[in-house]
């Protein structure tokens, strides 16, 4: 990445831009459309939260949700649009791979529409056992 030095990447809740986060996700993720500033704040407030800041601007996000000793779930990623193809989502999936609260996990899962190639590279797949697995899912929540 170009100038991956003045790229960090935090867990520090207090820093994260969260209008930004609420902005992207709410009017221009494809998966959280209309969703509530609150929502948003309680999900981060309930997460284990990783910012990527780009001379000190933050330019991108995860959320994991975890008992960080067995299972974690990754929601919210992403990277605003004008430093996309920078290699900024990529450290940023690595640094949540690599935080010490989620290694030896049993299951570590997500869910997505159009970033399989990405996540295979680090070991995500389709479920092995998709029998096993089953869902309440409510896309049109944060609809008016």
């Amino acid at each position: 990445m170009e100038n991956m030095s003045k790229l960090h990447i935090s867990t520090d809740r207090e820093a994260l831009d969260v209008p930004l986060i609420h902005t992207f996700l709410s009017e221009r993720s494809t998966w959280a459309i209309g969703i509530p500033r609150a929502t948003v704040e309680r999900a981060i407030t309930n997460s284990l939260c990783f910012g990527a800041y780009l001379n000190g601007r933050q330019v991108g996000f995860a959320r994991v949700t975890t008992d960080r000793a067995t299972f974690a779930y990754l929601a919210d990623v992403f990277v605003v649009e004008e430093e996309r193809g920078k290699g900024i989502g990529k450290a940023l999936l690595e640094t949540v791979l690599a935080h010490p609260d989620l290694q030896g996990l049993r299951r570590f899962m997500l869910a997505t529409s159009d970033g399989h190639e990405l996540y295979a590279r680090y070991g995500f797949s389709a479920p092995s056992r998709p029998a096993t697995l089953m869902e309440r899912y409510f896309p049109n929540i944060y609809a008016n």
